[in-house]
């Protein structure tokens, strides 16, 4: 039989002795390599961090400049409206250099255009003479009153004209009485300021308003008929169509050179 190998107790000593610091260098090395693991994923978690901020930088800066574009095309389309607006402020800017000057005028120039409505409402055409002549006095009225700003009160003046205006633009029929030597009640038809003229219910008188006259004038025959015609339209009995009437006011036949007058 082969001798057992027989260790003294203190070589087994020796023995652990030699391998306790190579079991610890290798749980330093363990250690140290997790470590490193630990320090290569936050590195690469910080380069994965940094990978996406920068992308969404890049992306910041693609939307920065599209809307840098957009706003130049925008300040391209508003440059013509800034330069209107310019104008427009200068316009009022020399308006209102003059405007104590309008202010000392404008009374004036209200009272001026009352005179001259009520002027031209006794010189036109006799219809509606009343009322409109009671329009007038309401804006002489009106002129006194102090407690109506100047804006106000040119308002209305302005609105009358273009009531007045209005009437040249118009066809209208109505009936009414015409004062006489005997009264009579009639159907009136105007045509804008061209012509007034009456006719009787029974249809068989009719006249004319003569400016250059000053009175009516009697329709008869095809102008009657032409007259009749005229109030249906006027009244929407009849589709619009052109008339064979005498005209009230007094019309000048311009020729052209070359020409020969219809």
């Amino acid at each position: 039989m082969q001798d057992k190998l027989t260790i003294p107790r203190w070589g087994l000593a020796i023995a652990l002795c030699c391998l306790a610091p190579i079991a610890m260098a290798d749980d330093e090395l363990l250690d140290e390599s997790q470590r490193a693991q630990k320090a290569q994923a936050e590195l690469q978690a910080r380069i994965d961090a940094a990978d996406e901020a920068t992308r969404q930088r890049l992306e910041e800066l693609r939307e920065a400049r599209q809307e840098t574009r957009r706003l130049d095309a925008y300040n391209d389309e508003l440059e013509p409206l800034v330069e209107r607006q310019a104008e427009t402020i200068a316009t009022r800017e020399r308006a209102l250099d003059t405007l104590a000057e309008t202010r000392d005028v404008l009374p004036v120039v209200m009272r001026e255009l009352v005179e001259r409505l009520e002027r031209f409402v006794e010189s036109d055409l006799p219809f509606l003479r009343d009322e409109r002549l009671a329009r007038v006095a309401d804006l002489e009225t009106m002129l006194s009153d102090s407690e109506l700003s100047q804006a106000d009160k040119l308002d209305r003046i302005l609105l009358a004209w273009r009531t007045e205006l209005d009437y040249g633009r118009e066809m209208d029929a109505w009936s009414g009485r015409l004062e006489g030597e005997v009264p009579l009640e009639v159907d009136f038809l105007r045509i804008g300021r061209v012509g007034l003229y009456y006719l009787t219910p029974d249809g068989r008188h009719g006249g004319v308003w003569k400016v250059a006259y000053g009175e009516w004038r009697p329709l008869d025959g095809e102008a009657l008929s032409e007259l009749r015609k005229g109030l249906r339209i006027a009244r929407d009995q009849r589709a619009p169509e052109l008339l064979s009437l005498p005209v009230s006011q007094v019309v000048e036949v311009v020729e052209e050179q070359g020409e020969e007058a219809s």
